[in-house]
This record gives C-alpha cells, structure tokens and sequence, in this order.
C-alpha cells in the first residue's frame, strides 16, 4: 500500500512539473518601451543649440562655418514592425530630438527610417503641422515639403560673412517650367539591428559635417544659396546624406 502511494505522489509530481513546463514555454516575454534619441555632432565633436550663431566648424573644402538653424525630417520610422509617420527634428529650438516607442517586443529588431518623404507621402499641402512651420515647397517647385532647411555664414574668400542655405528637397528640373522633372532624392537610412532586453535609449548619431563631404566635397563658396531649383545640387546633397547617420549606444 506504501508503495502504491509512493508511485501516486510521483506521478502527480510528474504530471504538475510537465504542465508547468509547458506554460513557461508559452509565456511571452514582456515588451518595452524604446526611445529614439537623436544627438548631433561635428566629425565627432557635439553639437547643440548652444553652439549656434558662432563660426565653429570646418568643412572638408575649408571653409569656417556658423550654424544658425537646421532642422530635418524623418519619415517612416520603423522598429519592429511599428512605423512612426514622420517627425520634425529642430535643433535650434531643441523639440523633437526624441521619438518614443511603446510595447516593442524584446529581443533582435531592425531601426529604419526615411530621410525626408519618399514620393508616396511627399503629397502638397496635406501636413498641416508642417504647413504651420513654413516647411512647404513652392507650388512653382511641385509643392510637397522640405527634407531639410540648413542655414548659416560662412567665411568666403575674402574671408568675409557669407550665408547659405543648405535645403534639401526632391529634386526638380525646371528647364521646361511647363514640364517639370521629378526625381525622388528621399534616401532609406537602414541602422541594422538592434538588441532590446528591457527599457532602452537608442542613439541616432547624426554627423552634420558629412553633408558637405562625402562623396562630394561642398565647395560653398560656389554652391551656397538658391539650391532648392539646382537638380544637381540636390542629387549631390542625396548622396551625401547616406553616410549622416549611423547607430549609437544603446542604454
């Protein structure tokens, strides 16, 4: 009869660390919430608002630079399978630096966005937010909206003040203002994959200096103002903004 009872209890032990075993396998781990946070530098030195307005920094042409605003958009921001609209990044006035992201599932997930808007979103006028702020393109130009207005002086040949406006649109050809020519200078920026254990801060570094020097090396003192109608200037500008932003810590 002992022994019976023996064979019972073991039994029941079995059975309940089996069943106990296959609800651990099933439980999902909980999910996070992940921050996006974008910081700015100049070939590796820091850059925020407070370094604004003072000549400061070197191109890779020569010239002495004062940052007096920038601001750019990213589009289609996606982490594990969530995708954010879009957002505003203003340094100057230092809002929206972040993007928040809830109920991320931990483990490997892959970071991408877009700079500026690709074609399909790229729609004249409908971004009432972005119309607020003057973010438009002239209708003249096909409408839709800036990828990025950069302003500032920099010290000419003569070593005098000199602005420019580094603006980033889609770029058009307007040789035929009755036929204009579209190309989409939008670009994917893909950061690969990040691992996410808990509660995490991703950082976007965005290396500024790269707009004018890789792979074409800005000469601002022929290229510094009415940039938005020049097709060439655009693609240029496209091209060097591929190398901008890479993947920072993870904390």
């Amino acid at each position: 009869m002992k022994k019976f009872a023996l064979i019972l209890i073991s039994s029941v032990l079995f059975f309940t660390a089996c069943n106990k075993n296959k609800l651990d396998c099933c439980v999902f781990p909980e999910t996070v919430t992940v921050t996006l946070k974008f910081t700015h530098n100049w070939d590796g030195t820091p850059i925020t608002a407070t370094d604004f307005n003072d000549f400061k920094f070197t191109t890779e042409n020569g010239e002495l630079v004062s940052i007096e605003k920038l601001r750019y958009l990213v589009s289609n921001i996606t982490l594990d399978s969530q995708i954010k609209n879009y957002n505003l990044i203003n340094i100057g006035e230092n809002t929206d630096l972040e993007i928040n992201f809830t109920d991320i599932n931990q483990g490997t997930n892959n970071l991408k966005f877009t700079f500026g808007f690709a074609d399909a979103d790229n729609t004249d006028g409908i971004y009432q937010d972005l119309n607020s702020v003057s973010f438009n393109v002239p209708e003249m130009m096909g409408g839709g909206y800036h990828f990025m207005q950069f302003d500032g002086k920099y010290k000419d040949t003569n070593n005098e003040d000199a602005s420019f406006n580094y603006h980033a649109i889609r770029a058009v050809d307007m040789s035929d203002t009755n036929n204009l020519i579209f190309e989409d200078t939008s670009f994917e920026v893909d950061l690969g994959t990040v691992e996410i254990t808990n509660n995490a801060i991703v950082e976007v570094k965005v290396n500024i200096a790269e707009w004018f020097k890789n792979p074409n090396t800005w000469n601002l003192n022929e290229l510094n103002t009415v940039l938005m109608p020049n097709f060439e200037a655009q693609k240029m500008m496209s091209a060097n903004g591929k190398t901008v932003f890479s993947l920072g810590d993870i904390n």
